[in-house]
């Protein structure tokens, strides 16, 4: 009995290591900052926009608003490559609803891969 416990709590281990999105080694973090008009509209076009992230190979998305203004945004975005990333990043839809929701001025973009000891 304590084998098929301990065999459940790996397993459910497991699923929520895959779930919280942890990135590999190979993994690429896209960071994106900018800020928005306002963050109730923008979030509207951001949630609708959840197709295209997934066909542009997104797997984890979070958003994180500034303590000091909640219409400065950090948005993260991981892949499973950098081809992907930035493929993206520089994608026409992607430009496109970042305008209809309201983001003011170019966005700060940056590429960071997962490095452990």
């Amino acid at each position: 009995m304590k084998l098929r416990t301990l065999m459940m709590a790996g397993l459910a281990a497991m699923t929520l290591w895959g779930a919280t999105g942890l990135a590999s080694a190979a993994d690429v973090r896209m960071f994106t900052r900018h800020e928005v008009a306002d963050y109730a509209a923008w979030k509207v076009v951001y949630d609708s926009v959840a197709p295209l992230q997934k066909k542009g190979g997104v797997y984890f998305k979070a958003v994180y608003r500034s303590a000091d203004n909640p219409n400065d945004l950090t948005v993260v975005h991981d892949f499973h490559s950098l081809e992907a990333a930035k493929a993206f990043a520089g994608s026409p839809d992607l430009r496109a609803a970042m305008e209809k929701g309201g983001v003011k001025g170019p966005p700060q973009i940056w590429f960071v891969t997962l490095h452990s000891k």
